[in-house]
């Protein structure tokens, strides 16, 4: 089940500050308020939204410059930002807004219809959005347990102690031990016992002389 989605709208218009939070709370979604740029970041430093619907011009500082501020902070850049205005408009406008990092642009007047619409296609863009940061955080925590479990694993260094003659092992307690138990001991390496070629040949052809005696 999707948790809830918090909103925060910033205008300094209390009609459309009203109006918005109205509409966001009968859709379904947490909404909180703002009427300045301070008060906007106060909330967001507090309540991290997911989305912020930013009006440009607020009394004491532009929308596009408390974007920027949400956007350099590691802590709160991944807040879905849709700038809105009905007086910057222009294609230039919009332009300067997103390249400070705005995920979107919403123009006044707009119908009530194509405002629901605008916020739900943030909504699921922040969530595909979380969903690829979460499948991410994942895949480094198996990594980092992975590199842990590489580490631990037993391997064999330094001068062993190997008979010339029967090929076995002297352990670190003086005792000496068969190559494969000893391997077994200080590795995870499994044994599966077979011949090689050199050896198989011998064997062959001990038991060719052993059948002519008969």
């Amino acid at each position: 089940m999707n948790r809830q989605f918090k909103v925060l709208v910033v205008d300094d218009d209390d009609v459309i500050l009203l109006l918005s939070t109205t509409l966001l709370g009968k859709a379904g979604y947490e909404v909180l308020a703002a009427s300045t740029a301070m008060e906007c970041l106060e909330i967001v430093r507090t309540h991290h939204p997911d989305i912020i619907l930013l009006d440009v011009m607020l009394p004491d500082m532009t929308g596009i410059e408390v974007c920027k501020q949400i956007k350099s902070d590691q802590s709160l850049k991944d807040i879905f930002v849709i700038l809105a205005s009905g007086i910057q408009v222009s294609s230039e406008h919009q332009a300067e807004g997103l390249d400070t990092g705005a995920d979107g642009y919403i123009i006044r007047p707009i119908s009530n219809k194509e405002f629901l619409a605008r916020v739900q296609a943030g909504e699921r863009i922040k969530r595909a959005e979380d969903t690829l940061r979460e499948k991410e955080k994942q895949q480094q925590a198996l990594i980092s347990q992975l590199k842990e479990a590489l580490a631990e694993i037993k391997t064999l260094k330094g001068y062993i102690p190997i008979c010339a003659s029967c090929k076995k092992i002297r352990d670190d307690e003086g005792y000496w031990n068969q190559l494969e138990i000893y391997i077994s001991k200080h590795t995870d390496a499994v044994f599966s016992h077979g011949l090689c070629p050199e050896c198989a040949e011998q064997y062959r052809a001990e038991i060719k002389k052993l059948s002519h005696k008969d």
